[in-house]
């Protein structure tokens, strides 16, 4: 199991790391992780901090689960 370690705090996104990955994870399931300008602006910034750290090889988008089964099951 990897250990990620958190990067930064932000209100609608986890951004940590493990190794030289980065793994940027919108954390809106309520909302089924439907974007706000605050996502994008928090996207954006921690995209800067990948960019700007030379450690970071790869960026990885993702998002939280919680409505994973609801997705499968409608794209089914």
């Amino acid at each position: 199991m990897r250990n990620w370690t958190p990067i930064r705090e932000y209100q609608e996104i986890l951004f940590d790391r493990f190794e030289g990955i980065a793994r940027i994870t919108i954390n809106r399931p309520r909302y089924r992780n439907a974007f706000t300008p605050t996502t994008v602006m928090e996207i954006s910034n921690a995209l800067g901090i990948c960019r700007e750290d030379p450690e970071i090889r790869v960026v990885v988008l993702t998002r939280s689960e919680e409505h994973t089964s609801e997705l499968q099951s409608h794209y089914s």
